[in-house]
């Protein structure tokens, strides 16, 4: 019976199955060719079969010796997987990686993340915190977070692109993950006035702001104050779910995704501003210092699978 520790004699056999001589499975395995013949011989006493027949070129397997030859590479090839894995866990990245999240998990393919995450860097710990973009922006620059989805633009929230040139390196790294368009969505009772509104018309009417922190905040800030005008804000909420509701009670205005836009305008009744939109874009961000750290190139990495 052969014994499971006898991998030279697995490793003899299949040399020579695949050579069909002794003499270059010897030289492949660098051992005598007089080793090789007798760990065949102890591989076909152990079996009790008969593994080769002589040819007028050197050795073929039998019928017998062909299906144990195949058992036999499947083994060696285990054995090789099992090596590789362990190299992998004793060499695999730990550690904590704080990620920054925003808007809805669905949106931003949190899961997938996770999951791309885990199969990468199974020794990450993660944490996440829940925020609005310049929270997570703040959280990298204070070293309170590692990564970090955002909505906007990074120079926002990067005093080294407003004071100096534009050669300037970055303090973040953003990965580009898609182009957003918001929209103005307003309660049924201003239908008259928004549908075909422009953006003069608009600011005076009544508004749900939201803390500075927030996208929308920063996208309505830049385009009132280029435009020279003053919105009119009657409430402020930190939640885009909160901001649409008070449009539906009939509170005022608000920017949200043009996806949940055309979706309030369906179930809700909602009333888009047909001349009025403002683009961004979703990142995933770290800061530009570390983007070479190992827990966030894997992170890295794993974003880059889920969104493409």
């Amino acid at each position: 019976m052969l014994h499971a520790t006898d991998l030279k004699t697995l490793r003899a056999f299949v040399a020579v199955a695949r050579a069909g001589n002794v003499t270059r499975a010897a030289e492949e395995l660098y051992v005598t060719q007089p080793a090789v013949t007798l760990q065949l011989k102890r591989l076909a006493n152990d079996t009790g079969l008969t593994l080769f027949r002589r040819t007028s070129t050197g050795l073929e397997l039998t019928q017998e010796g062909a299906l144990l030859a195949a058992k036999a590479e499947q083994v060696l090839a285990a054995l090789t997987d099992f090596g590789q894995t362990a190299g992998h866990l004793a060499s695999r990245v730990r550690g904590k990686l704080r990620i920054g999240t925003i808007i809805d998990p669905e949106f931003t393919r949190l899961g997938a993340f996770l999951n791309a995450l885990i199969e990468s860097g199974p020794g990450i710990e993660t944490t996440l915190r829940h925020g609005m973009s310049g929270d997570v922006a703040e959280g990298l620059r204070r070293n309170e977070l590692d990564v970090g989805f955002y909505l906007g633009d990074p120079k926002d929230h990067d005093p080294s692109q407003e004071i100096s040139s534009s050669g300037t390196p970055s303090l973040f790294y953003a990965y580009e993950l898609a182009q957003l368009t918001y929209r103005v969505v307003a309660p049924p009772s201003l239908a008259a006035l928004v549908r075909e509104g422009d953006w003069s018309l608009v600011a005076s009417l009544p508004w749900i702001g939201t803390p500075h922190a927030s996208v929308h905040n920063r996208l309505l800030t830049r385009l009132f104050t280029n435009l020279g005008l003053r919105q009119n804000i009657v409430a402020e909420v930190d939640q885009e779910a909160s901001m649409v509701a008070m449009v539906r009670t009939g509170i005022g205005l608000s920017l949200c995704r043009e996806t949940i836009a055309l979706h309030e305008q369906q179930s809700h009744g909602l009333v888009i501003a047909d001349k009025l939109q403002i683009s961004t874009k979703l990142s995933f961000m770290c800061l530009d210092a570390r983007v070479r750290d190992p827990a966030i190139s894997i992170a890295l990495d794993a974003i880059r699978r889920v969104w493409g």
